[in-house]
């Protein structure tokens, strides 16, 4: 065997043992819930292998035990419930017992809106945070989704919803609004905010509102005015928060607002 074969095969090795060693802390760390799809298994013991899932109660119904309360218990925890129950009855004196998580329904979170892949995702180690759950998404979508997203669910047993703004947390440091997810939980995503420009600008249409985005710029967006517009007769038509649309003359350096319809008038000279 030469060296280099050695080395190769050493790393390969090293790199199941890591592997293995994550995929047992993932595991580890995961409480059981209502719905959870396991293998229960004995060393041994092959007559007690047991495919079940777990009851709305939280229990699960095993040869010779009967009954066995796993909601809410981590993988490690629910093994020790189990074995201490088989060793208390005097059916193993020693049991081994394993539980391999084979499906999760319980504790998944419901990611919606613009994002790249919508849908429900299993809350698979402990101390998941909302950047996880929107990366396991695919993110929001850049072209369409807003900065600021939705976060509602039940903390305490009350209801709970908290607005986050996604770029503003990692820009400022600010990791605390970075909160741990929870099991039921909806991470909503909005369309980005728009504002609209037409009259005499090369290119008119609705854009992306970015943040402390000035009139300038979003005239920038539409490629500038045509050669028959004017500055001077830029309007900014805004609705206000009676529902009634205000016309305002505003300045360049002035900020945009989402849903603002930018009107540049044609020069009359």
């Amino acid at each position: 065997m030469s060296y280099l074969y050695k080395i190769f095969l050493g790393a390969l090795i090293a790199f199941g043992l890591m592997a293995g060693a994550q995929a047992q802390g993932k595991q580890g760390d995961y409480r059981l819930g209502a719905g959870d799809a396991i293998k229960i298994s004995v060393f041994q013991n092959p007559d007690l292998t047991v495919e079940t899932r777990v009851a709305e109660s939280g229990a699960v119904t095993y040869p010779l035990i009967g009954a066995v309360q796993l909601g809410g218990l981590s993988i490690a925890e629910a093994e020790q419930a189990i074995a201490g129950k088989l060793r208390e009855g005097g059916f193993v004196q020693r049991p081994q017992v394993n539980i391999l998580l084979m499906q999760v329904k319980s504790n998944q979170v419901s990611v919606l809106g613009m994002v790249n892949r919508p849908g429900r995702y299993p809350i698979e180690i402990g101390d998941t945070r909302l950047s996880d759950m929107l990366a396991t998404a695919g993110g929001a979508i850049p072209s369409g989704g807003a900065d600021v997203i939705v976060l509602s669910g039940v903390r305490e047993g009350k209801p709970f919803r908290k607005e986050i703004d996604i770029p503003g947390m990692f820009l400022t440091g600010n990791t605390e609004l970075d909160i741990p997810v929870a099991g039921g939980d909806i991470i909503y995503v909005h369309r980005a905010p728009v504002f609209y420009i037409y009259g005499e600008v090369q290119r008119g249409g609705s854009y992306r509102l970015e943040r402390n985005m000035t009139v300038l710029q979003g005239l920038a967006q539409g490629a500038g005015l045509t050669l028959r517009g004017t500055e001077r007769g830029l309007r900014i038509h805004r609705r206000g928060a009676d529902g009634k649309v205000q016309i305002i003359s505003p300045e360049k350096s002035d900020l945009i607002q989402a849903d603002d319809v930018l009107y540049v008038q044609e020069s009359l000279f």
